[in-house]
């Protein structure tokens, strides 16, 4: 078991370095809107290290295919946190593509819950998105939280994403950022990739 964590975190550590690369590389393509959030430096090691911890439960605890899809996430899910914390931006590449592959082995599966669990926090969240003209809630964001409950399920991802906003609010408080955008990605990144290793224990 201890060779499979090892091999499981050297593997996602690869993944995360995959997705600091896309990510960077994204970010150095893209201009930030307007009324984006100031641009921040990504902590690029630790998101690495996170995926090398989230890897070595998920090798020794899950299946084959759970392996190989939660490293496709975890590249898409470093890529997002660095892309929104440089330019404000969440990039479709890196939420509707996993998304895609996930409601298509649902499909394959004929798990059609899958949908429903998509569907539960990206109604709220569209809901905000639509009311502030993507301002309050950008786009980029409802598409990631469809991609975390399609992951993680309606329950787990609801509650994830609760703690997320409020974690957000909380911190954002705390340094003085009492008005204005704040890059939201990482938070709901961060609260996917916590969920994870947790429905891979359970």
């Amino acid at each position: 078991m201890i060779t499979a964590a090892v091999l499981g975190g050297v593997f996602f550590a690869a993944a995360g370095y995959l997705g600091a690369l896309a990510g960077l590389w994204y970010a150095q393509r893209l201009e930030a809107f307007p009324d984006a959030p100031v641009s921040g430096k990504p902590p690029v090691a630790l998101l690495i290290a996170a995926c090398a911890v989230i890897g070595a439960i998920v090798t020794t605890h899950g299946t084959q295919s759970q392996v190989l899809l939660m490293s496709i996430v975890c590249v898409a899910l470093v890529a997002i946190w660095i892309t929104d914390t440089m330019r404000g931006i969440v990039p479709d590449a890196f939420t509707l593509g996993p998304l895609a592959l996930i409601l298509l082995l649902a499909v394959w599966q004929h798990n059609w819950f899958i949908f429903f669990s998509a569907a539960v926090p990206f109604v709220p969240f569209a809901i905000a998105a639509a009311l502030s003209k993507g301002r309050g809630m950008g786009w980029g964001d409802v598409k990631m939280v469809a991609l975390g409950g399609a992951l993680l399920g309606a329950e787990t991802s609801v509650l994830a994403f609760a703690l997320a906003c409020i974690v957000a609010v909380v911190l954002n408080y705390a340094r003085g950022h009492r008005s204005g955008p704040i890059a939201f990605a990482p938070y709901l990144a961060a609260a996917i990739g916590l969920a994870i290793p947790i429905g891979i224990l359970r």
